[in-house]
């Protein structure tokens, strides 16, 4: 078995892998040799260190001969000593005659609890790094706890602290420690201790209720999103991974963000989803992170990196995708795409397919106004031809004539915000209002009387609340969007850049006819979107659970205590 190199300072022969084996500290009968979703925990451990590095730098330490066994067949070293006990918080002072003269020989010492079945083999890599960057003795493994403290007053009645807010604590976990050399001899005492810092693999077998978190947790799949969002291209596509990962939470959910998206990934993080962006070959990379299923939301895609993935296992699920790698993927979904390659059937095209934010369930349908009050003008969350201000430079006057309101949407990846803002203070416009980054703009359609936006997603999301809207798109990709046309009760400029202001206003213009708005309003009437996004995590959800039908709302409801 090749072994995987930590990080610099730390490679294979640097450091061993010590395995503390006890059976009869178990706190669940035969907890080290009980199989837990299918592999028992002395065997997860050895699998984690066989990918660490080679059999020669593992040693078990144990009181078992059945253990002994395992690790044997294992082509581990170990050691058994039937007296053997873990009863000192220093786990030197259990099992350091052990391992001493192994330990000796390397810069390093892990140790690894198979109690700890959660923790990543990427996590102890991490920890041999740090350990070696901070010039460290020992790196001790710990789990953040928030919580505020009571005191107890006389009559065991709780006092409240009044000057304390919740405390930021850190407990140990005892997943997995690392020692420095220096450390193997003289102890804690005066060494430099760096701390590693776990999220939710920080759960150690103490009961069998943690057996049961385990062991789910352990069954879940791996579910990958590769998606892509910067100025140019919008964040659209972020945007709907975002609303499908919402979803899921009976798997592990990741993203990878292409190269070149930084605001995608800055986005993404803010939902505290783990995200990763692209460093080196997509395929690689999406293979090195050993998902079960990849959902590719980055537009045309190529057969040898769908077939990549495909040759590895992988399920593969790709939204918009007119490229080559289309033909390869399990499922694909062109929801903006009216006219779909019949010849393919895993295609799934139009707008049967487009999922509705969540934020829009519930929201008000309403026939329009006798008049045109309010209007919002929106451009996805990029904008990169700056719409918005030409857009705004040709309305307002008609705006101001007509005692009209202006209302701006902007996107977190709008890049003319300042430029915008500064116009605005100096033409001093009460009649205009901005905001950006919002997540409540079906509220704000509900109030619009007319909607100005691009040939994105938005426009299903209007044709949905039935609202009279001129679109226009930014470029070719945007303008092979056909569902947006006036049969679907969507007036459409065309491509409309460079920008073309007279043809805007003359269109808005004639849309501040009632009867105009209302006829457009009629051709969307036939559409509801709202059980589009259930049958698309339905078909999804075949792939990763084909033995299972998708936990819609009813059924996931969690039962009473």
């Amino acid at each position: 078995m090749s072994a995987a190199t930590p990080g610099p300072g730390a490679s294979p022969g640097d450091f061993c892998v010590v395995i503390p084996a006890v059976k009869k500290e178990g706190s669940i009968p035969d907890q080290l040799v009980k199989k837990l979703a299918g592999v028992t925990l002395i065997q997860r451990a050895l699998n984690k260190a066989l990918r660490l590095t080679a059999p020669q730098h593992i040693l078990v330490v144990t009181d078992s001969q059945e253990i002994s066994l395992i690790a044997q067949r294992n082509g581990v070293p170990f050691v058994r000593d039937p007296e053997l006990r873990l009863a000192h918080n220093w786990i030197l002072k259990d099992i350091g005659p052990h391992i001493e003269q192994m330990a000796a020989r390397y810069p390093y010492t892990v140790i690894y609890r198979p109690t700890a079945p959660l923790i990543y083999d990427q996590d102890i890599r991490r920890g041999l790094e740090l350990l070696v960057k901070r010039g460290g003795d020992i790196l001790v493994t710990l789990r953040p706890e928030h919580r505020h403290f009571w005191r107890l007053g006389q009559e065991d009645d709780l006092v409240w602290q009044q000057d304390q807010e919740r405390e930021h604590l850190h407990a140990e976990c005892k997943a997995f420690l690392i020692l420095g050399r220096q450390a193997l001899t003289d102890g804690p005492q005066g060494k430099k201790v760096v701390p590693f810092i776990l999220g939710d693999q920080a759960v150690e077998i103490a009961s069998h209720q943690d057996w049961w978190v385990c062991e789910r947790l352990l069954q879940r799949k791996r579910v990958l999103f590769v998606t892509q969002g910067n100025a140019s291209l919008g964040l659209g596509h972020v945007y709907r991974c975002l609303l499908l990962a919402h979803e899921i939470s009976e798997h592990q959910v990741l993203f990878l963000c292409t190269s070149q998206s930084e605001i995608a990934a800055s986005r993404i993080a803010s939902f505290d989803y783990q995200t990763i962006l692209q460093e080196g070959p997509l395929a690689e990379q999406v293979l090195g992170l050993n998902p079960d299923l990849v959902i590719n939301d980055i537009l045309d895609t190529s057969a040898e990196y769908v077939g990549a993935l495909k040759q590895a296992g992988i399920k593969v699920v790709n939204f918009e995708d007119n490229g080559p790698g289309a033909a390869r993927a399990d499922l694909v979904f062109n929801a903006l795409y009216e006219d779909g390659l019949s010849l393919n059937p895993n295609l799934r095209a139009g707008h049967q397919y487009f999922c509705l934010r969540d934020e829009f369930e519930g929201a008000r349908r309403a026939a329009p106004a006798p008049e045109v009050r309010e209007v919002l003008i929106t451009f996805g969350g990029t904008d990169p031809n700056d719409f918005t201000r030409q857009t705004l430079e040709t309305l307002l006057p008609l705006a101001r004539a007509r005692g009209m309101g202006l209302n701006i949407v902007a996107g977190p990846g709008y890049q003319h915000k300042a430029a915008l803002l500064a116009w605005l203070k100096d033409l001093g416009e009460a009649g205009v209002s901005f905001s950006d980054g919002t997540r409540i703009i079906s509220s704000m359609m509900e109030r619009a009387d007319l909607v100005i936006s691009s040939a994105g997603r938005t426009v299903l999301e209007l044709v949905h609340m039935q609202k009279p809207c001129i679109i226009m798109s930014h470029h070719a990709r945007e303008h092979s969007h056909s569902f947006a046309r006036p049969k679907n009760g969507v007036v459409y400029l065309g491509v409309m850049a460079p920008f073309k202001a007279a043809k805007l206003r003359r269109v808005f213009t004639a849309m501040l006819d009632q009867g105009l708005r209302q006829k457009f309003h009629e051709r969307m009437a036939r559409f509801d979107f709202s059980d589009n996004k259930q049958r698309v995590l339905s078909e999804i959800w075949s792939l990763l659970e084909p033995r299972r039908p998708w936990p819609a709302a009813p059924a996931r409801k969690a039962l009473e205590t």
